[in-house]
């Protein structure tokens, strides 16, 4: 029967260095968005519009991490493993964030954008 596991576990690289991904996490490839053109007799059609492919969590702040580093961070590629088998990799991003950290569960939100982003299964 497989593999039945769907979500769970995850690993978040920065340029090839393994982060402490913690929390839910979200992505989007970056094709463009679709949206009804509707008129007062009806659908007439769709308008395309781009969307910004990115890949957001959160990961947890150790003595490694060097904020600033992060926050400046461009021209970089992110990879997310997914617990399903699939690899979301999002190649020329920047950091998109606003680079403040909780120091209750030393939680550090992340964003990073790109032009566009691949799913690999």
């Amino acid at each position: 029967m497989g593999n039945q596991r769907r979500a769970g576990i995850i690993q978040l690289q920065i340029n090839g260095e393994i982060q402490d991904a913690k929390g839910n996490f979200s992505y989007n490839l970056g094709h463009p968005k679709r949206e009804p053109i509707v008129g007062n007799d009806g659908v007439h059609g769709f308008k395309e519009t781009p969307q910004v492919a990115f890949i957001e969590g959160g990961i947890t702040d150790n003595t490694n991490l060097d904020l600033k580093a992060l926050v400046t961070l461009t021209d970089a590629t992110v990879t997310i493993s997914l617990a399903n088998g699939k690899m979301v990799v999002l190649r020329d991003a920047w950091y998109a964030g606003e680079g403040t950290a909780s120091s209750e569960e030393a939680e550090v939100p992340v964003r990073f954008e790109g032009a566009n982003a691949e799913e690999i299964n």
